[in-house]
């Protein structure tokens, strides 16, 4: 495994922190270091993925998609999770 000490901000990555900082962010005024923001996203990413198993027996697969699918995490059939990142 190796180990990465930067990360290269394209524009479109440059977005997508500015507006995960904004939904981190405890006020306007408060400026989230990008350690944090990767922490959420991985956090809520992890938590988003547990909820959606947890919910698949509970509920009809349609209703599921509908309210769970992401451009992260899709849910493809019934028995299983698709994931489209990367």
């Amino acid at each position: 495994m190796t180990t990465r000490t930067s990360l290269k901000l394209t524009d479109e990555r440059q977005l997508l922190f500015d507006r995960a900082s904004e939904i981190v962010a405890r006020d306007a005024s408060d400026d989230p270091p990008r350690s944090d923001v990767i922490d959420a996203a991985l956090t809520h990413l992890i938590e988003s993925y547990e909820n959606l198993e947890n919910v698949r027996d509970a509920y009809p697969p349609q209703t599921v998609k509908d309210c769970c699918n992401t451009s992260v995490l899709r849910m493809r059939y019934r028995t299983s999770l698709e994931s489209q990142w990367r």
